[in-house]
């Protein structure tokens, strides 16, 4: 171990490949697993396919025997037994591998687990010692081999085997070892929920999983069946071989195993016993009762084809454990009796399983739909309590439908509210972003930590056509930014008469900038503005809202911009000071048509004066004879001009004075 000393008296480890063995450089084979990384978690969820496939291939060694019809001989379809040899030799592989990564897999020390977690042993002697103290003799008898070995190595070795003695081995060896296959699953099973919290993702496919629970647990009912049938029929045999008396050709128990078709006096036997006969269950002469084996050879399952049979034995098991089994019709034999009884408690237990954890899945799809029926009917049960108008209803049923369409009963507030801060940042960030940089007044900031300030306090806000977001006179609470949708933004300057003031906003543009020059004033105090606008929803509305103290805390973020291009952009984007702006230049317009009508009427009285002039300087010249009726009509014109002017002017001056629209405050961005 070496260290690192720091200036102080602090002294601090520096990690060695020895102290984290998962050291990328090192070999896979030497590496110790975090029992909760990732790479087990895929493991366990491969290794637990891998053991279901093991459940399943097994039960498969039950139909390897069957009865040759024409021959009338029990043997063995080794071809098939090769290709599940095969099959199970592959799961035995990986189930070797696994036990190798057990051996490599940290655990947690008892005795931490007062806080957290608790602390990972990485010791590997010591997680070596407690595998084999605890699980590893479960596993490595679930993995061993067993009936590869007996059908191709210990049955051949004996001495004259039958084909019945043989599968009674086989059968007895896979019935031992099903056992800790199946205590290999179960920890498993429960090992993934611990870490992963389910076994399966989504709730279909965790009601398609018990199915197939189901449909294995049909599957091996099946093949028990048919190798009990199978048993069955050579015990029928057994039984009237030992009884018949026939001193020329006796009967013996090697007839019955096809390898033994060719044995000396068989052909005579066959043509003189009615052993054949007495054990038919078709024809039967004689008490013997097949029970719920006789389907298995009145239909032929026994001689009939690999896929004919095992489908027939998988319905007989399907059909059997969804009835409780009482479509069984069982012999006296003890043996059937109990398999019967083993089908019926069996089939109970498991269609019991399957119905709850089926229900609990699929519940869980519709637990968000049934939870908005319940509260719709809530709803309209307190309206009608209530005796709401008709119009304040259909509202309210509006806005109901319109938030479960687009947030589906889920809270993202509640979601985010439970996730650590930097998640809820790049979150906010992932959602928000694109869609703040949609607006114009957003778009002219370069500043990215502001804007990963702005997604964070960001909220969604949905209304319904008709809705009012904030009437004229109003405090405002939040300021809007639409996302989807159009909003209608309206005033009548303070209720002046006459004045009306209405524009559209549109994705990406913004109300209730008031709240901003608020939050932007030092010496802002607790009530909030009042609104200068009446905005209401033309459509379905989808925005983001800043609300007042989250505006406070992003608006002294804005202080350290010292950028007029920000003020510029406020101003042109702001419908409040467009509205003032037009005001102004409509009023300037006005105020310049005005100036040049007064020097307009200036000239005229001045052009008046001259003719007056030269009428006083040469009143007898015959010149200006000629413009003396002219000199009069412009007088008179002067005259009536003056006098209408001083009636307006009194008028106005005598009447009250009209409000003008006041400039909108200042935010201050220094």
């Amino acid at each position: 171990m070496s260290y690192i000393r720091l200036p102080s008296t602090t002294i601090i480890s520096k990690p060695t490949p020895s102290t984290f063995p998962n050291n990328s450089k090192n070999s896979w084979w030497t590496q110790i697993f975090d029992p909760g990384g990732q790479f087990i978690t895929r493991w366990n969820h491969m290794f637990l396919i891998t053991c279901l496939n093991a459940l399943f291939v097994d039960p498969l060694y039950f139909l390897v025997p069957e009865i040759a019809r024409k021959k009338y001989c029990m043997r063995s379809d080794y071809g098939f037994a090769a290709i599940i040899t095969v099959w199970r030799s592959l799961i035995d592989v990986i189930s070797f591998i696994h036990i190798f990564i057990k051996f490599r897999t940290a655990y947690v020390a008892p005795n931490s687990r007062v806080f957290g977690r608790g602390d990972l042993v990485m010791d590997p002697r010591k997680i070596a010692l407690r595998y084999l103290r605890t699980t590893f003799a479960v596993d490595l008898a679930a993995a061993l081999p067993l009936p590869q070995l007996f059908i191709w190595f210990v049955m051949p070795a004996v001495q004259s085997p039958t084909a019945a003695h043989a599968n009674h081995s086989i059968s007895l060896v896979i019935i031992i070892q099903y056992i800790p296959r199946l205590f290999v699953i179960f920890p498993l099973n429960q090992r993934i929920t611990k870490t992963t919290g389910v076994i399966a993702k989504t709730a279909w496919a965790g009601a398609a999983y018990y199915i197939m629970l189901y449909m294995l647990a049909s599957h091996v009912i099946g093949a028990s069946w048919y190798l009990l049938a199978i048993e069955r029929q050579y015990s029928c045999w057994k039984e009237e071989c030992s009884k018949e008396e026939n001193v020329t050709h006796p009967c013996n128990r090697v007839y019955f195993d096809c390898d033994h078709v060719d044995e000396p006096g068989r052909d005579a036997w066959l043509k003189d016993t009615k052993v054949l006969s007495n054990c038919s269950a078709e024809t039967s002469p004689i008490n013997f009762t097949f029970g719920m084996y006789a389907p298995a050879f009145t239909e032929g399952v026994t001689s009939a084809p690999f896929f004919e049979k095992y489908f027939f034995c998988f319905w007989f098991g399907l059909k059997s454990l969804s009835s409780y089994g009482q479509n069984l019709e069982t012999s006296t034999s003890v043996g059937e009796t109990l398999f019967g009884c083993t089908v019926c408690l069996g089939g109970l237990v498991i269609f019991c399983l399957l119905i709850g954890n089926m229900q609990t899945y699929l519940q869980s799809t519709t637990a968000r739909l049934e939870e908005w029926r319940v509260k719709r009917r809530d709803t309209e049960e307190w309206m009608r309590h209530r005796q709401l108008p008709p119009d304040l209803q259909d509202k309210i049923r509006r806005f109901v439908q319109y938030k479960w369409l687009a947030t589906r009963g889920v809270d993202e507030e509640d979601i985010l509210r439970a996730l650590p801060l930097d998640l809820r940042r790049q979150i906010q960030r992932h959602l928000c972003l694109a869609l703040v940089r949609r607006v114009p007044f957003f778009s002219q900031m370069d500043d990215d930590q502001l804007l990963d300030v702005i997604c964070e306090h960001l909220v969604q806000s949905l209304s319904t056509k008709g809705q009012h977001l904030v009437r004229e006179g109003d405090p405002v609470n939040e300021m809007t930014f639409v996302i989807r949708g159009q909003l209608e933004s309206s005033t009548t300057n303070g209720g002046r008469s006459g004045f009306f003031n209405s524009i559209t906003l549109k994705p990406g543009d913004f109300c209730g900038e008031e709240l901003l020059t608020w939050a932007l004033t030092p010496e802002s105090n607790v009530n909030l503005p009042s609104s200068t606008r009446t905005v209401k929803a033309l459509n379905e509305v989808e925005a983001f809202a800043l609300r007042a103290e989250d505006l406070r805390f992003v608006a002294k973020q804005f202080k350290r911009l010292h950028s007029k291009k920000l003020q510029h952009a406020f101003r042109y984007y702001s419908h409040q000071w467009r509205t003032w702006g037009s005001c102004l230049i409509q009023a300037a317009w006005r105020k310049h048509k005005r100036k040049k009508l007064a020097e307009e009427l200036a000239r005229q009285e001045g052009l008046l004066d001259q003719y007056y002039n030269d009428e006083n300087d040469d009143g007898e010249s015959d010149q200006n004879a000629q413009h003396l009726g002219a000199t009069i009509l412009a007088s008179r014109f002067a005259a009536n001009t003056r006098k209408g002017l001083s009636h307006k002017e009194g008028v106005v001056a005598s009447g009250p004075s009209m409000p003008k629209l006041f400039k909108p405050d200042e935010p201050d961005f220094s």
